[in-house]
């Protein structure tokens, strides 16, 4: 993952947003930055769970 601040990371996520872009599609990258690179730390320190133990555990097909 990137070693640069936070702030360096918003200033690149507000020059990728449209002109018109509105706080809601602000909030919504954000979020979804957020998510990502949780869910990539937790793959990388392992606490992920294989699809096919998933499907088991729900008897998913």
């Amino acid at each position: 993952m990137q070693t640069d601040n936070i702030k360096q990371k918003a200033h690149r996520l507000l020059d990728q947003l449209p002109d018109q872009a509105t706080w809601d599609d602000l909030m919504y990258q954000i979020y979804v930055r957020q998510a990502i690179e949780a869910g990539i730390q937790d793959s990388d320190e392992g606490r992920t769970v294989d699809v096919k133990e998933v499907r088991q555990r729900f008897g998913l097909a």
